[in-house]
């Protein structure tokens, strides 16, 4: 990918992931504005067939302001670090972590707790965000992997049996899609040389200097 097609993606990246935050907003507004019904009446409910196609819906609900402000920030950060290089390939990874998360809820959540809240895509987002870079090859968001990793880490801990007061199945479904993400949406084309430039000779420092860049994701 080009400069000025990247730039192009992470600034439809942006837009895609400020629309969504907006969107998530404004179905706060009315799901509070109607007591909180749609969360209800919308969210996971574990082994209820008729709520089984609200793993597509959940990710829009939270039930209280200091739900959803807790979730946009992670949102939107690694939301779009998850869709500045394709905006069509982050379609797909959101779609795969709402199922993996909705679905890990729906099958193994006890007690028929009402699930809702976009964490799931939170932890799927950063879950693919931190092993993008090794599966495509790519050094710089590999880089942009470990930075996040180390700085927010302590997520994980919300993703572990016990957790009390969240949906650590739902955290944990949507890390497990997150991951799986990164392997099955991976940069499979070959890399190509731009036409008018002259490969370099094979057998000299220069050449393997190269291949080594392009191994990392440099050229």
């Amino acid at each position: 990918m080009s400069e000025s097609e990247l730039i192009a993606e992470a600034r439809k990246a942006f837009f895609v992931m400020f629309g969504l935050l907006a969107v998530v907003w404004l179905v706060q507004v009315a799901n509070y504005a109607d007591d909180y019904a749609l969360s209800r009446d919308f969210g996971v409910v574990s082994g209820d067939v008729g709520a089984l196609p609200h793993v597509l819906t959940a990710p829009f609900l939270h039930w209280n302001w200091a739900h959803i402000e807790s979730n946009s920030g992670p949102l939107f950060v690694f939301g779009f670090l998850a869709a500045y290089r394709g905006v069509v390939r982050f379609m797909g990874l959101t779609l795969l972590v709402a199922l993996s998360s909705g679905l890990t809820v729906w099958f193994f959540e006890r007690g028929g707790a009402d699930t809702v809240g976009a964490s799931g895509l939170v932890f799927g987002y950063f879950g693919y965000v931190v092993v993008r870079g090794l599966f495509d090859r790519h050094l710089i968001d590999t880089l942009i992997g470990v930075v996040m990793a180390a700085s927010f880490a302590y997520l994980l801990t919300v993703a572990v049996p016990g957790t009390p007061g969240v949906s650590w199945l739902g955290h944990l479904g949507g890390l497990a899609g997150g991951l799986a993400g990164a392997w099955l949406l991976r940069d499979r084309r070959p890399r190509r040389r731009p036409r008018d430039e002259t490969p370099p000779p094979t057998d000299t420092p220069r050449a393997a200097l190269h291949k080594e860049l392009g191994d990392l994701g440099l050229l």
